[in-house]
């Protein structure tokens, strides 16, 4: 069983603390949302996106090691795949969903715009490669996660331009 997460932008107005409504954002494929709103609405990753995770775990914002313990899962870094305010549903197996605010995505963009990801990876780097190969193959697995950054930048980057909000489902 493999895990994989879809996000998608929501104007702020239209988002609900739902489980209803979150399902409903999530009904369509990828590629419909995409071709209907004709722009970068949803995104999603596959079973790497627990591994993705982890090339953003190392980073340290400046002054991030400063604030107090119970700030710091307020660091964009750690919302970027799996962070989120949790939306509880009534069954334990059913997918997990998750909503960043508005505010919260602009902040993960402007991670995701300023970060080095020869930086996250050199981070992550030691932990992944066992897991892909090892160091024969590096480049493609280097490849792959620099390919989902770079759809997580230009995702998170028009959710803050258009000042939106991004609702999260992982699913095993």
């Amino acid at each position: 069983m493999s895990a994989y997460l879809r996000m998608r932008a929501v104007p702020p107005p239209a988002l609900r603390n739902s489980v209803t409504w979150l399902e409903r954002q999530f009904e369509d494929d990828v590629e419909v949302v995409r071709y209907r709103s004709g722009r970068h609405r949803e995104e999603a990753l596959d079973e790497r996106c627990l591994d993705q995770e982890r090339i953003y775990a190392g980073a340290l914002l400046h002054g991030a090691q400063d604030r107090p313990r119970d700030r710091l899962q307020d660091r964009p870094q750690d919302q970027v795949v799996l962070g989120g305010r949790p939306v509880f549903r009534p069954g334990r197996h059913e997918p997990r969903l998750l909503v960043l605010t508005a505010a919260q995505a602009r902040r993960v963009a402007g991670f995701l715009g300023e970060a080095d990801f020869d930086a996250l990876w050199g981070f992550a780097r030691d932990e992944l490669l066992p897991r892909y190969g090892g160091a024969a193959a590096e480049p493609e697995t280097w490849a792959a996660f620099a390919a989902a950054h770079r759809e997580l930048r230009a995702f998170y980057a028009q959710a803050a331009e258009c000042g939106e909000a991004v609702v999260k489902r992982l699913a095993a």
